[in-house]
């Protein structure tokens, strides 16, 4: 990674992660480094945005950060090692993916990343820090854009809709369609369909 400052002010990454609640797919990490004099009007915590605005800012923050990256844990890493860990996971390999090396780093939550980067954490961060919040839009809008193509590729069970979170609708779903491969077993609704059907968890 290239290190240091730009105009002699530190270099600020925001971490967030998005889909540690689903039932299925991803949990997905994203890391912003703004840089001074990159603000970017609109940032806020994501699920406070449309989906419009989400795609704009997006582009945007693509366009004017200084640099950015995304990160994943899958559902089989999940299952293994539990949400927490596979969503910090997520969050240390967007912090490796990233061409520069900021010198602070601040991850939305109560739990710091293993990254090689002195930092802290911040309740509600996403809501409170405009690199937090960045990187809560590119992991969201990451994220819904695998549920889209999920939703292609697994008919009948409605990711675009619900973006693989526990609703009505995705408990439906699996109530007549049967678990997939891309569903997080470990989770109590999905475990329980298991369970009934005898099949191991």
């Amino acid at each position: 990674m290239r290190s240091g400052s730009v105009g002699g002010r530190w270099l600020v990454a925001g971490i967030d992660e998005v889909g540690r609640g689903c039932l299925v797919g991803p949990v997905v990490a994203a890391v912003v480094v703004l840089g001074p004099g990159k603000g970017i009007e609109g940032l806020a915590d994501s699920k406070t945005l449309t989906a419009r605005q989400r795609q704009i800012l997006t582009m945007q923050i693509k366009e004017r950060a200084l640099d950015w990256a995304v990160g994943r844990a899958e559902a089989g890493e999940i299952d293994r090692i539990n949400i927490l860990q596979a969503s910090l996971l997520a969050m240390k390999r967007a912090f490796a993916a990233l061409a520069v090396q900021p010198e602070w780093a601040q991850a939305d939550g109560m739990h710091y990343p293993d990254i090689p980067c002195h930092g802290e954490t911040v309740v509600k961060g996403d809501q409170r820090v405009a690199e937090i919040s960045a990187a809560s839009i590119l992991a969201k809008v990451a994220r819904d854009r695998e549920m889209e193509l999920l939703d292609r590729l697994c008919p009948g069970y409605s990711f675009a809709a619900h973006k693989g979170y526990p609703t009505q609708l995705h408990l439906a779903c699996l109530g007549k369609l049967g678990v997939t491969r891309w569903h997080r077993k470990s989770f109590g609704p999905v475990r329980s369909m298991l369970r009934e059907a005898g099949v191991g968890s």
